[in-house]
């Protein structure tokens, strides 16, 4: 039986045309794991950030139905419970916001098992399901936490495929900063991925006790990779993960000037939302 998984994606990325968007200064945060983080809407308005990846889709492949768990925002279950995010997703475009939506995450039911299975997953049309109404995304996020690592990078060029002379499927990873990571290394390679969120946080190769030394070593491997840009991710806040966190003038004073120097950087990406009580704010005139 073909997945429901690909025709969720599929419809919620396909038939819009590109954004124009500023791309200084950029800073790329998720959204949807915490209920009291506000509207997606609310934080497109803040003006602080250039991409959200909405967070996630967390059951998909191995035949399954796709889901989406936003964590209370809605029900996906439930028939129009989650159209106003797709309002807000409109709005944040029109402000010149990319918004893309993640795949995976730290827990969920989610694998691919073959290079069918993962075709399926972009462009199963067995369901017209549109849980985020009408929005069109601007992308997909690789957020792959768990499993073998096997078949993403088929799926990155089956979605890769539906980018055209008038519109482009984005599509973003979130590596832990250990290098290469065991689950996207492969996917990476392809060379397809606009953006890349390295997570330094929650690893050996972090800032951590004062010194930045582990983490800009690890940044320069990371540097190597064929991608279009690479962002620095990081903890919004000391409670957003359980080691890693960068007060923000340290990464302005001691972080920032030397990776800045890469022509592969493209950024900060902030875990996440809802723990961003102010760290955007300082950090958005320097990113």
């Amino acid at each position: 039986m073909a997945s429901h998984t690909g025709s969720l994606i599929l419809l919620l990325i396909l038939l819009t045309s590109i954004f124009s968007y500023s791309l200084s200064g950029q800073i790329a945060t998720y959204w949807g794991q915490y209920t009291d983080e506000g509207t997606l809407a609310a934080a497109c308005a803040t003006g602080n950030y250039q991409f959200i990846n909405i967070a996630f889709l967390n059951v998909l492949g191995n035949g399954q139905t796709a889901s989406l768990n936003l964590a209370g925002h809605c029900d996906t279950s439930t028939p129009g419970s989650c159209s106003s995010i797709g309002t807000n997703i409109t709005t944040c475009q029109q402000q010149g916001v990319r918004v893309l939506l993640s795949l995976g995450g730290a827990l969920g039911s989610y694998s691919l098992t073959s290079e069918s299975d993962a075709q399926q997953v972009a462009d199963g049309t067995s369901s017209t399901s549109r849980p985020l109404g009408d929005a069109i995304l601007d992308g997909i996020d690789f957020d792959i936490e768990s499993g073998t690592g096997q078949y993403w990078d088929v799926l990155a060029k089956a979605l890769s495929g539906y980018s055209s002379t008038t519109r482009k499927v984005y599509l973003s990873a979130a590596p832990q900063c250990k290098f290469p990571d065991a689950n996207l290394s492969v996917a990476i390679s392809t060379g397809l991925f606009d953006y890349v969120w390295v997570q330094f946080y929650n690893s050996y190769c972090e800032y951590a006790n004062g010194s930045a030394d582990q983490l800009l070593s690890s940044w320069n491997q990371w540097i190597t990779i064929d991608a279009n840009q690479v962002f620095l991710g990081i903890p919004a806040a000391t409670g957003a993960a359980g080691s890693g966190y960068i007060p923000p003038y340290v990464l302005i004073a001691q972080v920032l000037p030397t990776i800045k120097q890469s022509s592969k950087y493209g950024g900060v990406m902030l875990w996440n939302r809802y723990f961003d009580s102010g760290y955007s704010t300082a950090i958005k005139s320097d990113a």
